[in-house]
């Protein structure tokens, strides 16, 4: 599914960053839409990302770029070696895109998310057929071919500018186990272990802690970008576990763990919820995010995800979580007042909690 073309974003692109700016959001996640921009092998058409950039530019509105947002040429194998070096080929010609397009050296600090959420995919892909590859039981091979070709794109990207900065997405989670279950079943503890180590998989094999044959070194990961929803907790093999549920852990505290673990500044990348839930939850992740500031970690901003209304992923019913509200045939669109007006609330509290510095990701990240 083309989200970006089903909510007409690609022919409203320069609207949709202005009515963004006013609710004070300066700073987004985009996607190119690499299965339209090589629909022939080594050969490029950007003109379905040009007026992506081109609107960014004239509305001075920062993005991070999603060179890979699941989606792939058509007929391209993902495990194959093809596929690790056409999308880092693909990777440094976007990035010469954005570096000649916007100033070169004198231009912006480009941003990137080379693949998003590598552990999800490899899951979602490879374990249990509900996106493409739907391949079983190749999970972990996924994600090391996953994590190869953002390992070779990072570098290409960095040929082309070496100022470029990256946002390594991926889900957190905290599994529990059941009371019950660990009294009569043996193993389930080794396995709830294993699950939610395995969120940091991506990460640890980018930094070179984890299958360095990878390609993966220190300098490669950058900032921890953080996607968390309201059912990233959940008791093993049985219910979620919400704010409130005795298994639940605070996100102030995974929060602080990453930092711990890895030492790089952090933003939530996604999170949201839908229709009246999206006030309350946001005022709790911001929340959670001012705690952990408070303990001294570096978390420089929170995205809404999706920023406007989409088709559902699995059914493509019309989702309205967005900031941005967007008429049944996907056309009209309007600000949602009341969730604006809590996201500059929100935001202006998370500013005063660490001293009335800037949540802008641009200053905060001027420097590697």
């Amino acid at each position: 599914m083309d989200v970006i073309a089903k909510g007409q974003h690609d022919r409203n692109a320069e609207a949709d960053y202005r009515m963004l700016q006013r609710a004070g959001i300066g700073t987004v996640r985009d996607g190119l839409r690499w299965h339209l921009i090589e629909t022939t092998p080594g050969a490029y058409d950007w003109t379905s990302f040009l007026p992506l950039l081109d609107a960014a530019a004239a509305s001075g509105t920062q993005v991070i770029w999603d060179l890979c947002h699941w989606g792939v040429p058509d007929g391209l194998d993902v495990f194959s070696g093809e596929f690790v070096t056409r999308f880092a080929t693909f990777a440094e010609a976007a990035a010469r895109q954005v570096f000649e397009r916007t100033g070169g050296f004198d231009g912006p600090v480009p941003f990137y998310c080379p693949i998003n959420e590598i552990s999800f995919w490899a899951w979602v892909g490879g374990d249990v057929q509900a996106f493409w590859p739907h391949r079983e039981g190749q999970g972990p091979a996924l994600k090391r071919q996953l994590v190869r070709a953002s390992v070779l794109a990072i570098q290409a990207i960095r040929r082309v500018d070496p100022r470029a900065r990256f946002v390594q997405a991926e889900p957190i989670i905290h599994i529990v186990a059941d009371e019950e279950d660990l009294e009569q079943t043996p193993g389930i503890a080794g396995d709830v272990a294993r699950h939610n180590a395995s969120q940091f998989e991506a990460w640890d094999m980018l930094r070179g802690d984890l299958a360095g044959e990878l390609g993966g070194a220190t300098e490669l990961l950058d900032v921890i970008g953080v996607n968390y929803y309201w059912n990233n907790q959940w008791v093993h093999d049985g219910e979620r576990t919400p704010l409130g549920h005795p298994g639940h852990r605070p996100l102030h505290l995974m929060l602080e763990e990453l930092w711990r673990r890895y030492g790089r500044p952090i933003v939530i990348t996604e999170t949201g919820a839908e229709a009246e839930a999206a006030n309350g939850w946001i005022g709790y992740i911001a929340a959670e995010v001012r705690q952990a500031q408070r303990a001294g970690v570096p978390v420089l901003g929170v995205c809404l995800y999706p920023v406007m209304d989409y088709p559902g992923w699995d059914d493509e019913r019309h989702c309205p979580c967005g900031l941005i509200e967007v008429a049944e045939d996907w056309g009209a669109r309007t600000l949602r007042n009341d969730l604006a007006a809590e996201v500059v609330l929100q935001a202006s509290m998370m500013a005063r909690a660490v001293d009335g510095e800037a949540t802008s990701i641009q200053p905060a990240l001027s420097k590697r």
